[in-house]
């Protein structure tokens, strides 16, 4: 009932249960391991389009993908017209649906005036749109806070301005931007949202188990849910999600001997996709959400920090999921 494929603009999904993009944690590799996990649509990285616009190549890398993971959504940033209408062009040649991000709440991100920033200018919010959808070879999705602060609730306008300005789909998070990621999530909100538009309309925020996807979708009809933090050390949450909506029953917790063997997947393609030593010093934040719940992790934390080949935080790992 829950779980289905979605359609955005001319774009087929084949299930509604989402990756969000987050920065430093949704590359390729870690898009590969929640795909094979059951994710419907996964999404880079945010980007900015301003680096885009200056051919900045470190950003050029970020928004890299594989053939094998489409669809992919793309995520840019930005409030620059000339600058995003140029990433535009350029990310919309090879991605399949382009987000554009206004719901970062990241002070280095909104002191700029982009993110969340832009919730408090409905105008430009219109403009930047209306523009970017112009120029877009792919359907144009928007991810939004429900507002800047308590005083700025604006998520239902700015639903039926985007969707106005051709947007295909829109991403809430219910929460402001001044609560960052702290606090209940308004589903309300989010409700309110999906009853003023008829694009799709997909929740996000505090989705960490079967229990709150469920509560999610039950509350407010949206049309498909985004897992962010939640799939962070736990890629398989989207297998559980998609079983629990689909049979109403719980699928057992994955064994140690499965959990080992996603991690030491995810550390191959880590290496394969970059240097050894850029991908062991990247991976120790995946690692410390991974062993998160074990015994002295604290003290395993501590001692894969200390680690630097690909081979010694294998076989270190192997010995601690024994």
């Amino acid at each position: 009932m829950y779980i289905h494929p979605l359609k955005i603009g001319n774009v087929e999904i084949k299930n509604n249960i989402f990756l969000a993009p987050m920065a430093g944690i949704t590359d390729l590799p870690f898009r590969i391991i929640c795909e094979s996990f059951g994710a419907g649509l996964t999404c880079k990285e945010m980007a900015s389009s301003k680096a885009i616009f200056y051919n900045d190549e470190k950003t050029k890398n970020i928004l890299k993908i594989s053939e094998k993971e489409r669809p992919i959504q793309a995520q840019i940033f930005g409030n620059d017209i000339e600058s995003l209408k140029v990433a535009t062009e350029y990310v919309s040649s090879f991605c399949d649906i382009l987000d554009i991000n206004m719901g970062c709440p990241a002070p280095k991100v909104v002191k700029n005036g982009d993110g969340s920033k832009l919730l408090l200018d409905l105008n430009k919010i219109e403009e930047i749109v209306t523009e970017v959808v112009k120029v877009s070879k792919v359907p144009v999705s928007v991810k939004i806070r429900k507002g800047w602060s308590n005083d700025n609730i604006v998520a239902k306008e700015v639903a039926q301005i985007v969707e106005k300005a051709g947007a295909s789909m829109l991403t809430i998070h219910g929460r402001t931007r001044n609560e960052f990621f702290s606090g209940d999530v308004d589903l309300d909100i989010i409700k309110k949202v999906k009853e003023s538009v008829k694009i799709p309309v997909i929740g996000n925020g505090n989705i960490i188990n079967e229990e709150s996807a469920l509560k999610m979708f039950e509350y407010t009809g949206v049309d498909g849910i985004m897992i962010g933090r939640g799939a962070i050390g736990n890629p398989w949450i989207f297998q559980k999600i998609i079983y629990f909506l689909t049979t109403n029953n719980k699928l057992k917790d994955i064994s140690n001997e499965e959990k080992l063997e996603t991690i030491i997947r995810h550390i191959e393609l880590e290496v394969e996709e970059k240097t050894q030593k850029i991908a062991i010093m990247e991976l120790r934040k995946h690692m410390a959400h991974y062993i998160s719940n074990m015994n002295d992790a604290s003290k395993i934390r501590a001692k894969i920090n200390t680690i630097d080949t690909k081979d010694e935080l294998i076989e270190y790992l192997k010995q601690i999921f024994k």
